[in-house]
């Protein structure tokens, strides 16, 4: 019914984030805008007073959502413009990627692309009918204002109700339409990852590494599937040559490039142009988990020792600077430090002198420091000679200098919540590295994180919730992407640590993850659980963008669960994504970085390996290179066929239901694996 035919009550004139568990949303509690946390409470307002929603989605490390909240946000006069005509609903898309997802579709039918910070304009009940992401607070460069754009919707909805209500029920329709996949007959054909590294290949950028143009994102899920290609073919042809080649240059060119931090370690989000060289300065705990892992890999397949360097500074980066002091990690650090952009990265020659004294010179040739800089008259350290990253003593006295005065900076605004899913993904490479790289003190932190996780995050009957926060606990129901990356996590904890309970918390996991989130009809996995609340769609996490989706993750993990515990049910459900995901994987497998390890263990199988007894050199012998397909079982035994019959100090490798003769030597469960 239109508006005007509605009367209006205006409620109290308060902003209601103060108390919110999200760092995000608290940053925004003291705007003179009316902001109300997500909720049945704003929905009822809005319907009270028969005005749209305002709905502003953002995140804490998100350069361009602060430019906005301090040009629109902390305006008294926009503010009251927003409070006047809208109900005013403030999200953090990283406690709520639900709502996020489903708002985003509704933004990208809408104009074509995405982004944050992201506005969404909809009716009290939810139904989106106008959005966009960032508006000036004046007009600039084509764009309207903010104003003229909440001027607009206000008019429309008084003079043309009808045409929004339309518009809602179309873009309604389009939300979450991934969840309306239908599954296929079969899984992915075996040629797909062939044909996804081909499709790679293709789109690289030769010159400077990566896919596509700028702004350049670190694609560590295809960067993943490339190498796998490469440890599962052996014979040196064209496309085994070009492959080493996309992934020499694009490891190399992101670790030179000003994106990496040349002196705490660790990666910024992405880069704006295409040599890496200028980021986006946020730092994110997924992406240095993921590019961690990434480089470990690249340096046991290719052999680069410098990649190793690259992978155990960013590890080290987060077990100092992301880390709670009981054991969770944090989320991000922001791109801004007193109020401007990359401040606390950036240097000017004079400094470098001041600090490094008689090593300044070489400092200054290493890390392509110039008088004029390159980032607004200041200098991001770089290394002009590309993959020459080994440092001579004189460059680490300087690298340590400069980083010992760094640290007296006003350090990025730093997010300390805790996400499950993200803590999922850096445990997972906590516990492979400490493995790989013969880490005690990583297998501990891995240790001490498993413990924070499941004291703060997990409840009694094996439900995940999403997110944590020392003053305000955990409250958001987890979602399948929390519980496919902790199932991940946890095993790769078991397998690293040969504790039993480890890989039983993985599997009551699984079970929760089965009994909320699987789509018994369709398959695959729904984002949101059974008892979660009712959105205008039910959102499906398909597609493998910034970091794996919950599908994908699912599928990877279940396999290697189900393997290691012996139970159907596990790798029945990811076979379910398998097959959902089947003609998208096969024709666009490049959007499927991370669901392509799994159609390459689906089609190339498990190998098991159980070692029994006291052997830690055979347990050892596991890591010397990176097996993606295989799991590995020693320590406490726990239910499930591999442990039957295995005792003795000796190892077993298995596969399809066979197991080789014992192992007794290195040498032998070496070739055995190799076989």
């Amino acid at each position: 019914m239109p508006r005007v035919e509605q009367t209006q009550r205006r409620v109290a004139d308060v902003n209601r984030l103060s108390s919110e568990s999200s760092p995000y949303l608290r940053q925004h509690a003291n705007n003179p805008v009316h902001w109300y946390p997500w909720g049945d409470e704003a929905r009822e307002a809005a319907a009270e007073r028969n005005v749209p929603i305002l709905l502003s989605v953002g995140y804490s490390a998100c350069h361009w959502c602060h430019v906005m909240a301090h040009e629109s946000f902390e305006d008294p006069e926009i503010a009251a413009q927003m409070n006047d005509g809208f109900v005013n609903i403030k999200v953090d898309r990283e406690e709520r990627p639900d709502v996020d997802s489903i708002y985003m579709d509704a933004v990208t039918a809408l104009t074509g692309r995405g982004g944050w910070p992201m506005t969404v304009f909809c009716h009290p009940d939810g139904r989106p009918f106008h959005g966009g992401t960032y508006w000036p607070s004046q007009p600039r460069g084509g764009m309207p204002s903010f104003p003229q754009v909440l001027e607009a919707v206000i008019d429309a909805w008084n003079e043309r109700w009808d045409d929004l209500d339309s518009l809602a029920n179309r873009l309604t329709a389009s939300m979450a339409r991934h969840s309306d996949l239908s599954p296929r007959n079969s899984v992915p054909p075996a040629d797909t990852l062939e044909r996804a590294v081909t499709q790679l290949g293709e789109q690289h950028d030769d010159s400077w590494g990566g896919f596509g143009a700028a702004p350049k994102f670190p694609q560590a899920m295809s960067l993943e599937a490339l190498m796998r290609y490469l440890v599962a073919t052996d014979e040196d042809n064209s496309l085994r040559v070009r492959t080493v080649e996309v992934v020499t240059t694009t490891l190399d060119a992101m670790a030179s490039g000003g994106m990496h931090d040349h002196l705490g370690g660790g990666f910024a989000r992405y880069s704006v142009d295409p040599w890496w060289l200028v980021p986006h300065f946020e730092k994110m705990l997924y992406d240095n988990a993921l590019l961690a892992r990434t480089y470990m890999h690249g340096w046991q397949v290719l052999g680069h020792r410098r990649w190793r360097v690259v992978a155990t500074e960013a590890i080290e980066y987060v077990l100092r600077d992301l880390r709670h002091p009981s054991g969770g990690f944090f989320s991000a650090e922001d791109a801004d430090s007193e109020g401007a952009e990359g401040s606390f990265y950036v240097w000017e020659v004079e400094e470098v002198h001041d600090v490094c004294g008689d090593d300044a010179e070489l400092a200054i040739e290493w890390y392509g420091i110039t008088e004029a800089g390159n980032f607004e008259g200041a200098n991001i350290l770089h290394r002009p000679i590309r993959g020459d990253l080994e440092r001579p003593d004189a460059i680490e006295r300087c690298r340590t200098a400069l980083f010992a005065s760094r640290e007296t900076r006003v350090r990025p605004g730093l997010d300390d919540k805790v996400l499950t899913e993200w803590n999922g993904l850096m445990l997972a490479t906590l516990a492979e590295a400490a493995m790989a790289f013969g880490r005690e003190d990583w297998l501990e932190a891995a240790r001490t994180n498993g413990d924070f996780l499941v004291r703060n995050l997990r409840r009694n009957d094996g439900r995940w919730l999403r997110s944590w926060q020392a003053d305000t606990g955990a409250h958001t129901l987890g979602f399948a992407a929390d519980h496919a990356a902790m199932i991940d996590g946890l095993t790769r904890l078991g397998e690293a640590s040969g504790e039993a309970r480890w890989t039983e918390l993985a599997a009551s996991t699984a079970d929760a993850l089965l009994d909320q989130f699987l789509d018994s009809e369709r398959g695959g996995f729904h984002s949101t659980g059974h008892d979660a609340e009712a959105l205008v769609r039910r959102p499906k996490d398909l597609l493998d963008n910034a970091h794996p989706s919950a599908n994908s993750l699912a599928a990877v993990a279940l396999m290697r669960l189900g393997a290691l515990v012996g139970d159907a049910r596990y790798v029945d459900a990811a076979e379910g994504v398998l097959r959902l995901l089947g003609d998208s994987a096969a024709n666009h497998p490049t959007a499927f970085g991370h669901l392509l390890g799994a159609i390459d263990l689906w089609h190339t199988g498990i190998t098991e390996v159980v070692v029994s007894g006291e052997r830690p050199d055979l347990v050892a012998a596991t890591a010397t290179s990176w097996r993606p397909n295989t799991v590995l079982a020693w320590g406490e035994p726990y239910g499930g066929p591999l442990w039957e019959g295995r005792n003795g100090d000796q190892a077993w490798v298995c596969r399809n239901f066979t197991c080789q003769a014992p192992a007794t030597t290195v040498t032998d469960l070496l070739a055995a694996m190799s076989d």
